[in-house]
């Protein structure tokens, strides 16, 4: 078993938007440590959404990020030989990492062009509530609402 939690990493904000959690996006997006590839995809997407509300694009992620994060989900726990999914609130960094997961993982599956399109318009798609991404939190939040009934198993 772990003695002590391990020392949270400090990440420096991006280059041009001074944005800690837009940085821990491209970190994700990285493939083979190609860290100038996954800049650009993510810069090409932010101009995308620039182009096409006409709003701050760090604006319109913001609140993407906001819209997908959750606010409940269920983890599994044994009681005497059952297992029963409790419901429980996700902490902050969960909820951010969760949030740019699902964003990611949407926008690859999507079809189109190239990947900064993609993102783009699933990051659009987040500000307006809809798409894929929205689908999966609210999924999770069924989930949660469905089992209520194990809520006092928390721990």
């Amino acid at each position: 078993m772990r003695r002590g939690k391990p020392e949270v990493r400090v990440i420096p904000p991006d280059g041009r938007y001074n944005s800690v959690t837009l940085q821990t996006v491209i970190q994700h997006i990285l493939k083979k440590g190609k860290k100038s590839l996954a800049t650009n995809l993510m810069y090409g997407a932010m101009d995308i959404i620039a182009e096409q509300t006409k709003k701050d694009p760090l604006e319109v992620f913001d609140t993407a990020m906001k819209n997908v994060s959750p606010a409940m989900e269920v983890r599994p726990r044994r009681v005497g030989g059952a297992t029963y999914q409790v419901p429980m609130e996700v902490t902050t960094e969960r909820r951010t990492t969760l949030a740019i997961r699902w964003i990611l993982g949407a926008a690859r599956e999507r079809s189109g062009r190239s990947f900064s399109e993609k993102l783009a318009n699933e990051l659009i798609d987040a500000h307006n509530e809809t798409g894929n991404a929205i689908r999966k939190r609210d999924e999770t939040h069924k989930m949660a609402e469905a089992n209520r009934a194990f809520s006092h198993y928390r721990v």
